[in-house]
């Protein structure tokens, strides 16, 4: 299996008929997810080579501008990566050594582990049908397993508050924030959302109608990983409705600086700094953000039309009443009614130079969480069990999503 971190930060990969057939020996293999490079990229990072401000420099606020406007933010204040921007929120959030923190199980690690940096505990709930926190379980784990304390919920089974709640809009599908956000008021706890994977992603009905993911809770964080549908070779971006929690949040990624020239220090500080170079790259990403969404929503749809109808195999959706970014391709894999399991097609396709991915493992089964605690979390573990992330990059053309699915059907009919 090709690492995610191997394959090329350039631009597109060509036409699917110039690779030739992938077991007659591709020229080149379809990775996963990659960057698309084909816009002012390169003149503005050149810009900041030929200028010097390679560290700081006018790209930091051009980036948060941008996103400010995308989103309709008050704030953004731009960070190192997107985990630095969700331990931020939870240090302005008041998150202390000893709390709890719900976080779904369902997602990649980085949150979970934020919670851990502050010292907090996570408490693991289970998901709905598109992957996002359940909001049913959500209300039902307030009212039912806390009381209320002035401290705000306290967990009856293990005596500790909970002092937020993290839910992540995963794979760039936004998650049902209009419950998550009542029931949250209700019970005074405070959201960050872990809005990493969902750049462009917005509500498109109800009281949420034009609202962006990220935009919802006290806090939000996006990411811009070398795999994101924006990049800015890593770097994250942290937003918020209080500018007063925007500047606290500049102080703390900066070292908590009271006086730069004299290095004097007021608090405990982070480097979670970004640099202008990245944040080039990032500027130059977000001016092709609607074009990236619509050839990722375009090839969703070829690859639910060239899918449709194979027994076992099923495209995940998109939640109702919105318009996600379509960051990545959930297929789910049947077991017993697909000629042959996840893992055995993982392997089949990688055979063929296709790169795809299992679900990340339930976060409650990870090594550093075993012993946290987990409630009404089964329907984690039967994504896990199923789903196979397809390749996703914004350059894949018609040709390269028949291929894909031609080659799925292909291992399928070959096993049976």
């Amino acid at each position: 299996m090709l690492p995610l971190e191997s394959q090329p930060e350039t631009g597109g990969h060509g036409e699917a008929e110039d690779r030739g057939d992938a077991r007659a020996g591709r020229r080149q293999p379809i990775p996963l997810a990659r960057p698309v490079l084909s816009g002012n990229e390169g003149t503005y990072v050149r810009e900041c080579v030929d200028t010097g401000w390679v560290t700081t420099g006018r790209f930091i606020g051009l980036l948060e501008d941008r996103i400010r406007e995308l989103t309709s933010a008050p704030a953004a204040v731009a960070c190192a990566t997107g985990t630095a921007a969700l331990h931020v929120a939870l240090l302005l959030a008041d998150v202390q050594p000893g709390d709890e923190v719900v976080v779904p199980s369902v997602t990649f690690i980085a949150p979970i582990n934020a919670v851990r940096y502050v010292g907090a505990e996570p408490v693991f709930l289970g998901c709905n049908d598109f992957m996002g926190l359940d909001p049913a379980v959500l209300s039902d784990f307030l009212a039912e397993e806390c009381r209320p304390s002035e401290e705000g919920p306290r967990d009856r089974a293990t005596g500790r508050i909970v002092k937020a709640v993290i839910p992540v809009h995963v794979f760039g599908n936004p998650c049902d924030m209009a419950s998550i956000a009542d029931t949250c008021a209700r019970h005074g706890v405070p959201v960050i959302e872990d809005a990493c994977e969902s750049v462009g992603s917005r509500w498109t009905s109800g009281r949420l109608d034009g609202r962006h993911t990220g935009t919802v809770g006290e806090f939000g964080a996006f990411s811009f990983n070398g795999n994101k549908i924006v990049t800015a070779a890593g770097g994250g971006m942290l937003i918020t409705r209080d500018p007063a929690q925007a500047e606290r949040a500049r102080y703390l990624i900066d070292q908590a600086k009271d006086d730069g020239v004299r290095y004097v220090h007021g608090a405990v500080g982070y480097n979670y700094r970004l640099s202008n170079v990245q944040a080039a790259i990032g500027a130059a990403q977000l001016e092709e953000l609607p074009r990236f969404i619509e050839m990722r929503r375009r090839n969703h749809a070829l690859y639910a039309e060239a899918l449709d109808g194979v027994e076992g195999l099923r495209l995940l959706g998109v939640p109702g009443g919105t318009a996600p970014n379509y960051w990545f391709y959930s297929l789910l894999v049947e077991p017993g009614q697909f000629g042959i399991d996840r893992e055995a097609l993982m392997v089949a396709l990688e055979r063929d130079g296709i790169q795809t991915r299992p679900l990340w493992p339930p976060n409650h089964l990870q090594s550093p969480y075993r012993d946290c605690r987990a409630y009404r979390v089964e329907r984690a573990s039967w994504f896990w069990e199923r789903v196979l992330s397809l390749p996703c990059s914004c350059d894949l053309t018609e040709g390269d999503v028949r291929e894909i699915a031609g080659a799925i059907i292909a291992a399928g009919e070959t096993a049976s």
